[in-house]
């Protein structure tokens, strides 16, 4: 009987059905190299307050068919986004708290370096 012969590697189909990667133009290429914007598709585009608002009004739709259940859902999610606008408006007016700060502090030293160059000035004219 004849014997077949063996193959020194073991070759993977893969879905590419023994084509030549010759025409490497004819691939279509991932942006995940490029210099453009990367969108991750598992989030939403929306805003937080547009994405509670969407919820809210989810829920009640759920609430008023009788799914108190789907709207309990609705609800935790709506929340979720009513934290995540607090912590960005607390995050917001902790950063206008603290230019306040640094401002009023640069108007102190301002006003100590004119009262410090005022008495030079009252001493050279004594």
């Amino acid at each position: 009987m004849f014997q077949r012969k063996t193959r020194r590697f073991r070759r993977r189909v893969n879905g590419r059905n023994n084509t030549t990667h010759n025409n490497s133009q004819s691939r279509v290429r991932s942006n995940s190299f490029s210099n453009g914007p990367v969108r991750n598709n598992f989030r939403h585009s929306l805003s937080a307050e547009k994405l509670f608002e969407k919820y809210t009004s989810l829920a009640k739709e759920a609430m008023s068919l009788g799914d108190k259940t789907l709207s309990e859902n609705y609800l935790q999610h709506a929340d979720h986004f009513m934290r995540v606008i607090e912590d960005k408006n607390k995050s917001r007016n902790q950063i206008k708290v603290n230019d306040m700060v640094k401002s009023g502090e640069e108007k102190k030293n301002l006003s100590i370096a004119d009262n410090i160059n005022q008495t030079e000035k009252n001493k050279k004219k004594d």
